[in-house]
Parts: C-alpha cells; structure tokens; sequence
C-alpha cells in the first residue's frame, strides 16, 4: 500500500472536479484527482453532450418536414438512427481530449483512475493507494434514479447511462417522468420517427413556471407526442418483445422503455462515516460556503445536493478554489443561477418564478413581457411561439423566463443582470444589432419603461413645459 500527501484530493473528474483541478493545479497546489469511471463524468458520457447532439438531429429531420413557409418543399427524411448515434458518439470523442487524463496530467495532476472511499477524516483509499489531503472535494455528482416499481427489475429499460448506446431507433418510446430529460428525448425521437408516450405522475415540467411549459407541452402534443399527467405508473411488464406500463388511469404499450423520473447523489460508497461527514439521501450537508461538517471536506454539483446542473458543478468550483487555496471567505447562492430545457421551444429560468416573487416580494412586484411574435427576427425566421416575462422589483429584475427560440441564450443577459445587480435601465440602454432575437431581452426592458414614459401625465407636463420654454 502507497501513500500520498497532496495538498487537495477531488473525488470525481465530472465537470466540478475537473474545474477545481485544473484551477488549483495551476496555480501552484498539489492536487489529486481519483475517477474509477470515465473522465468527463456524466454530462459529457450520458447527458448534457450527447442529449444536446441527438436533439440536434432530430432538429434536422423536423426541418426538413416543415420548409412550406420558406418556399422550399418539404420531404420526409430517410432517418438512419445508428448514424444519428454516431454523430452522438462523434460529439462526445470531440470533446473528450478537453477532459482526458492527459491533458490534465499535463497540468501536473496526479489522477488515479480509481474510486476513492473516506478511512479517515483526513485521507482517502483509492485502489492500493491511501492519499492524505489537506482538503478534500466530494464531486462525484448523480447517477439515474430507478424507482422500484414492481416489475421493473425484470423488464428491459433504458437511462441516460444506457440509452445514447441503443442502436435501433424504437418503433414506440414510453418514457416515464416528464421532466426536461424526459421531454427532451420525448421530442428528439418524435422527431427522429418514432411514436412516443411520456407518463408523468404530478405535471408535466411541474418545476417551471405552468405558463412557460404549456408552450412547450403545446408544441410537443402538436408534434404527437402523447403525454400522460398525473398517473403514476404501478406496474411494468415485458411479454413477446413488447412492454406495457401499467398506470393508475390505464395502460400504455410501447417497444422501448425509458427512465427519466429524476436523480440520486453518488455517496453511497465514500464511507462517509469515517470522515465525520454528515449526509442524507439528497446529498453530502454543506453551507453556504460548500464545506460539510468536517470543514476539510468540501462537497460540490450535485454531490453538495442542491441544483443538479453542470455549470452549478463549475460555479461551485470557483468557490472552493477561493476559499481551499487562497483561504478567503467564500459563498454560494442560487439566485442567479440559470438553467434551460433545450426541447423546441426551449424553456429557460434564472432566479424566481412569478409565483415565487410574487409570494416573496407582493405588491412591490412588477411582471413585464413581451412576445415572440413581435420580434422582426422571429417573424423571419419563422419562430414566433413564445414570450418572455420579467419579474421586477423596484427597478431590479429578480427573476426572468423564457419560453421561445434561443430561450437558453437569451437567458445569458438576465443572469448577468441578477448576479451584478444591475437595474432594468442596464438592460434598457444596451444598444443591441437589427435583427436579431436578443432584443425581445431589451424590448422586455422597454415594456418596463413605457408605462412610466408615455403613459405619465408628469413627464407629458415636462415636455410641455420644455417645449414652451425652448426658443
């Protein structure tokens, strides 16, 4: 048995882990990096890289379904699924040097391509190895969540760890939980050829604001895909190549069986117990400042068990970076974190809801909106569903969503506007290029703005009196 004594040790070479060893590593700390699985973690192996590269495929095939408008015939494509995996694959081999061991070795990490478990408070077993660390970072992240619906165990079902490695495009896709992974894929394979059932037990898309997902619940039963609310599924059973999923309203039959009905944290095997870490079934118990009840350990992503997003894993990073090598105090917040669904309409959020604000700040509260269809650029390209709402208080947006092309882009300004406090005139005053989708962002600053200026009987007082005035 080796030892090592290094200065941080990071359990997990996700999108958390690597930013923090790549970080501290060059600037000037000796760093361990341990991954018994595949470097990239999950968002580059089984989520955000192959889930955004199918999508794109499948944008391709309902493109070439819907060119009337344009004066172009539209066609029904030839889609060869196995070559649609490919350019999943194909993606992910691209990016993967970015988040090899090489490359990380080359910033002087050492990384041990073994899982890593607690035999201390201060150190760490990984294979035959015992590292002891001056500061830890748990960054492990989340893995498919399979709930033990009977009959499941003997029934053919995919996850996302599984699904992107399916061959054969599914004649009839059931997919249960009808959150943004399940809908997404829902409308990937609609879109791809095959016919698609989404079960969901409460709403569907019930964590974003109800306005915004009827957008894209609208549009994705347009494009027939069924999708069943509030029916939990009971029972799942496989007979003659087919599965049925048995729900407390009835049955549904398909060929292919999907799993999207949420997440668990990967802790169960860091013995965490032997750390003094104290943890529950959402995750290692951190504060604000990402440190667990052994302050030398710090827990991050999903690991930390609070929003499950990949740049949530790198905001944290830079936290843990501030305060494990510069010993400086350091905080995170939520407030201005975005996140998208990247469906068709894509649907994206930062900060609180219209029902969120509305409880948390009342009559100070204003809501904004502007909608798709009046955007020139929209109007052109032919992508007019949608709209974009503000919530504003006192001059300051506190939350914004969007539900429309681009949504995930545009959301950019709105969460740099909330992280730095800016006002809603920050926005209002950015001269933005003609045409293009960006400025139903300003033009949603601008309905701010017209009340106060064109419907004031004190500013048309002014003016009066200024025009009396000037020679």
């Amino acid at each position: 048995m080796s030892r090592i004594k290094t200065d941080i040790c990071i359990i997990g070479a996700g999108s958390g882990g690597l930013s923090v060893a790549a970080g501290a590593s060059q600037m000037g700390a000796d760093v361990v990096l341990l991954e018994g699985h595949k470097m990239g973690g999950d968002c580059l192996n089984y989520g955000c890289v192959p889930s955004k590269a199918l999508i794109a495929a499948g944008k391709q095939a309902h493109a070439m379904r819907h060119q009337t408008p344009f004066g172009v015939t539209p066609v029904d494509p030839d889609v060869n699924y196995a070559q649609a995996k490919d350019h999943v694959h194909n993606v992910i081999a691209t990016i993967e040097p970015v988040d090899s061991q090489e490359r990380f070795e080359g910033f002087g990490v050492n990384v041990i391509r073994e899982f890593g478990a607690f035999v201390s408070p201060t150190e760490v077993k990984a294979g035959d190895t015992i590292i002891e660390a001056r500061r830890f970072v748990i960054a492990t992240g989340s893995g498919p969540f399979v709930p033990p619906i009977p009959g499941i165990d003997k029934t053919t079902h995919y996850t996302n760890e599984n699904f992107f490695d399916l061959r054969e495009r599914p004649d009839h896709l059931i997919v249960i939980g009808g959150g943004p992974i399940g809908m997404e894929m829902a409308q990937a394979h609609r879109r791809l050829g095959s016919q698609v059932t989404v079960i969901e037990g409460a709403k569907a898309m019930g964590k974003d604001d109800p306005e915004m997902a009827a957008v894209v619940l609208d549009r994705l039963r347009e494009e027939g895909i069924e999708i069943i609310e509030g029916e939990q599924a009971s029972e799942v059973s496989e007979k003659d190549g087919k599965i049925t999923v048995t729900t407390s309203g009835g049955s549904y039959t398909g060929s292919h069986l999907l799993m999207a009905v949420g997440r668990k944290v990967n802790i169960d095997k860091l013995n965490l117990e032997a750390a003094g870490v104290e943890y529950d079934r959402t995750g290692v118990k951190v504060g604000a400042d990402l440190k667990s009840s052994n302050k030398k350990i710090y827990a991050i992503g999903d690991a930390a068990g609070g929003l499950q997003f990949t740049h949530v894993a790198g905001y944290h990073a830079g936290i843990v970076i501030r305060s494990a090598l510069f010993g400086l105090p350091a905080k995170a917040k939520t407030s201005h974190i975005p996140w998208a669904t990247y469906t068709d309409p894509e649907l994206a959020q930062v900060g609180l809801t219209e029902a969120q604000a509305k409880k948390e700040h009342g009559i100070n509260l204003e809501v904004v909106r502007f909608p798709y269809h009046e955007n020139d650029r929209a109007i052109a390209e032919g992508k007019t569903t949608g709209l974009i709402k503000v919530m504003v208080v006192k001059g300051k947006p506190v939350g914004a969503s969007i539900a429309g092309a681009m949504a995930g882009e545009l959301i950019g300004m709105w969460a740099m506007a909330i992280a730095n406090g800016l006002k809603m005139s920050a926005i209002a005053n950015t001269v933005l290029p003609y045409p293009t989708i960006a400025e139903i962002n300003k033009r949603a600053a601008g309905a701010y703005f017209s009340p106060r200026l064109f419907e004031s009987d004190k500013v048309k007082k002014i003016v009066g009196f200024v025009q009396r005035m000037l020679p």
